[in-house]
Parts: structure tokens; C-alpha cells; sequence
């Protein structure tokens, strides 16, 4: 499965309960990172996630652009020098999703339980090699735009307030925060347009933390990373073919891709072929004969799933790929959902499935973390902001170039992993 949500509109999936009006940080150093980006960060305490004393993390947020600050949390390898180790970027995919979920729920230096209190994870990637894991883009998790005072109502739109004072109609929705301003174009809509603030997000961090950066630069992700992953890293190779002056080579050595979302045109029929043929790894095969034949004629039937999606292919025009992005998307994609009652990331399980815990969106929305990181707005898992400006493009339904892009990376001498589960 590619993403964890859908949303060609424009609401938040999030935070709730707990957010709050969120006071700019003052007490954020900054510097001047590699090609003019300004970053600004802190050093965050022991114990808000990296339990090790002696392990130092960083949080902050790169300036990339005009109203576009992306947010980034840094944890030193455990074990060994970390001058020494590798740094290995992590992001998530969705498009939209908050970075913060391979942090706290994948393979972070730590979890949160039920508690509120964070927990260690002993199989950290952070044992190993210096970890950057980034919210992108612009109003994912907590990268930001233009911070406003808002609430989210019952479908998820954000509401502008006129200050920061919550108001009798909007206290009962729980959710007076603040909120970046759901402009769509203070984003990116499609991969392709989201590589060069990755890049320069990696070109201040690299320039202000250079003593993480000698030993070789891997990027990790899943999911809709399998656009972002092949396509970002061809950017950073073409970028260091240009010797942009005070911009640094990227030192790409390897790529991992866990579940990618590479080729809709292949990958959707995955969808029918894995959840309904029996042969799948459980042999389960939960739908009657009815929803089979729907599931069989959304895909293959004439001017359907994959006839719109050659479409796209074909024209490369915006309104094509978007009609066919959510055409598949809600007659292919969803039925999963809506008929199955299992967890669409492992078919073993029911739904709603609590695990891995996701305490962690409260605890990222409580004062004393958010001081801590030096947050700038309410954490959100996913941004429906940016899964509307790529729904508008239909970049979900479009190659983007990523089998090339593999090649590419492939003949420069970068290792590719392509990892997947069989659930």
C-alpha cells in the first residue's frame, strides 16, 4: 500500500484533542547552511525521545523558500563515533505523510506508549548511523507555511480564527491550534517539484552539521517513495553534476525503497491479484462473487482503472491523470477497505489494528515537546493540503520517470534496495 490516506480536498488528518495555539520559538540558533540555506535548530533534551545521555539529537527547520520551512529531527548513530558513522535520511510517503510515523512507530531510537512517555527502541537504525528524518513537503507534520490560528471541523477542514482565542462555535471540534495556512501553492504537487526543496533541505542541514556528513549519505523511505526515492536521488546526481557554487556533493551510496509505489499501470492490479486470487501468502480470500466481479470490471472493464491510467500515461495532462488517479483510487484501491475489515498494511490483521502505538500525534502536540523540538505549529500525521496538490496533478497516477531514475542510480554506482512485506 502506498499511502495512508486520500484526500483531493483539503483537510488535515491529525492532531485533535490536544492541539494548541503554539508560540513561535525563540530560543532557535541559527546558521548558514551549504547553497545560501539558512537553517535554524536546537538541541533537543535528553529524554524527549533519545533516552542515551551521551547521544546528542537536534531539531529544527530549514528555510527553503518564501513561506517554506521544512522540519527535520536529527539523532547521532548510538554506537561508535558519529563523525565516523553514515547519515541515512528517512521520509515517508503518502504524499503528505508526517515523517514522524518511521520515527515513532518504525525505526526511531524510540516509541510512545500509552503513557505519554517515550520508550526506547533497542533496534534503532540510530544504533548505527546517524538519522535525518524529514517532514516533507512544506505543511507536512510540522514543516510550515504561514502559521495561522485555526480549527480542524468534522470533515477536516481547516477553519482560519481571527486570533488566537478559541471561540464558542469552534470549541466543541477540540482542535483550536495553529495550523499552516492550506494554500496549495506554498507546496509542491508532484514529486518532481518536491526534489528541489529535499535537496536543499540536505544542503543546509549538510552545511550546518557537516561533522555527520563524512562518511557516505544513504536515503531511505517507503511507500509513496517509491516515487520519491528514485526521483529525489536522480535530482541530487544532477545536482552534483552542475558544481553549483556553495552547494556540496551529495555522497549517495545507497537508496532503500520499502513497498514502493513505483508504476501505478503494473501496481494497481496488484490490488486485485494479491487481496482476492488464492495463492496469496495467507491464501485468504474474504470477497463473495459480487464484489469480485465489481473489483474485476473497476480495473480491467473498457475505459476504466487502467485505460485511464494509459491515458495519463499517454497525455501527461494534469485533468487526465487527476480524473484517473481518483477513479482507481475509490473503484480500486479503496474496495480493499471497504469490504475486507483488515488492515490494508497487514491482511492478518482486523481493523482497527493498535498496533504499532500512535501516541505519539498527542504526545508531539503537548507544550513541553513542542518547546522542546522547537515546533512552530500542531503536529498532524498527514497534510491534506499537499494530497490535494498532488491530487490535482494526478501524480499518484503518473510513472514520474522512477523506473529511469532507478537505472539512473544504478550506472552512477548507488545501491538500490527494494524491500517488501508479504502481508
Amino acid at each position: 500500500m502506498k499511502r495512508t490516506s486520500k484526500l483531493l480536498t483539503v483537510p488535515l488528518l491529525a492532531a485533535s484533542a490536544v492541539a494548541q495555539f503554539v508560540p513561535a520559538p525563540t530560543d532557535l540558533i541559527t546558521k548558514k547552511g551549504h547553497a545560501g540555506i539558512d537553517v535554524r535548530y536546537k538541541e533537543v533534551p535528553t529524554g524527549i525521545c533519545e533516552l542515551d545521555p551521551n547521544v546528542k539529537s537536534y531539531s529544527g527547520y530549514a528555510d527553503v523558500d518564501d513561506d517554506q520551512h521544512i522540519f527535520w529531527w536529527f539523532f547521532e548513530a548510538r554506537n561508535g563515533n558519529p563523525s565516523e558513522a553514515p547519515l541515512t535520511v528517512w521520509i515517508n510517503g503518502g504524499p503528505g505523510s508526517s515523517s514522524m510515523i518511521g520515527l515513532f512507530q518504525e525505526l526511531g531510537p524510540c516509541g510512545v506508549g500509552p503513557d505519554l512517555k517515550p520508550f526506547n527502541n533497542p533496534y534503532s537504525w540510530s544504533n548505527v548511523s546517524n538519522m535525518l528524518f524529514i517532514d516533507e513537503p512544506t505543511t507536512v507534520g510540522l514543516s510550515y507555511s504561514i502559521p495561522i490560528p485555526a480549527y480542524t471541523d468534522d470533515n477536516g477542514y481547516i477553519i482560519q480564527l481571527p486570533n488566537n482565542t478559541c471561540p464558542d462555535y469552534a470549541q466543541s471540534y477540540g482542535s483550536c491550534g495553529t495550523y499552516s495556512k492550506p494554500n496549495l501553492t506554498l507546496t509542491a504537487n508532484s514529486t518532481e517539484s518536491a526534489a528541489p526543496n529535499m535537496w536543499k533541505t540536505l544542503q543546509g542541514f549538510i552545511g550546518a552539521f557537516p561533522q555527520y556528513a563524512q562518511n557516505g549519505f544513504n536515503f531511505a523511505t517507503e511507500s509513496y517513495g517509491g516515487h520519491y526515492g528514485p526521483v529525489f536521488n536522480a535530482y541530487f546526481l544532477d545536482q552534483n553534476a552542475k558544481n553549483i557554487s556553495g552547494a556540496v556533493n551529495i555522497d549517495l551510496q545507497n537508496v532503500l525503497i520499502g513497498n514502493g509505489w513505483f508504476d501505478p499501470l503494473i501496481q494497481y492490479q496488484a490490488y486485485y491479484n494479491f487481496a482476492v486470487d488464492p495463492g496469496n501468502t495467507y491464501d485468504y480470500d474474504p470477497y463473495n462473487d459480487t464484489v469480485k466481479a465489481e473489483w474485476y470490471n473497476n480495473l480491467y472493464g473498457e475505459g476504466n482503472c487502467l485505460d485511464m491510467t494509459k491515458d495519463c500515461y499517454r497525455t501527461g495532462e494534469n485533468s487526465v491523470c487527476s480524473r484517473a488517479d481518483d477513479f482507481c483510487y475509490n473503484k480500486v484501491e479503496n474496495l480493499y477497505d471497504i469490504y475486507s475489515g483488515r488492515d490494508e498494511y497487514d491482511m492478518r490483521e482486523l481493523t482497527p489494528d493498535p498496533f504499532p502505538y500512535s501516541y505519539y500525534v498527542q504526545y508531539l502536540n503537548t507544550p513541553e515537546v513542542q518547546k522542546a523540538i522547537g515546533a512552530y505549529q500542531n503536529f498532524s500525521e498527514s497534510s491534506g493540503t499537499v494530497s490535494a496538490a498532488f491530487g490535482n496533478t494526478g501524480d499518484d497516477d503518473r510513472p514520474s520517470g522512477t523506473i529511469a531514475a532507478c537505472q539512473k542510480l544504478l550506472d552512477a554506482g548507488v545501491q538500490v534496495t527494494l524491500y517488501y512485506g508479504d502481508a
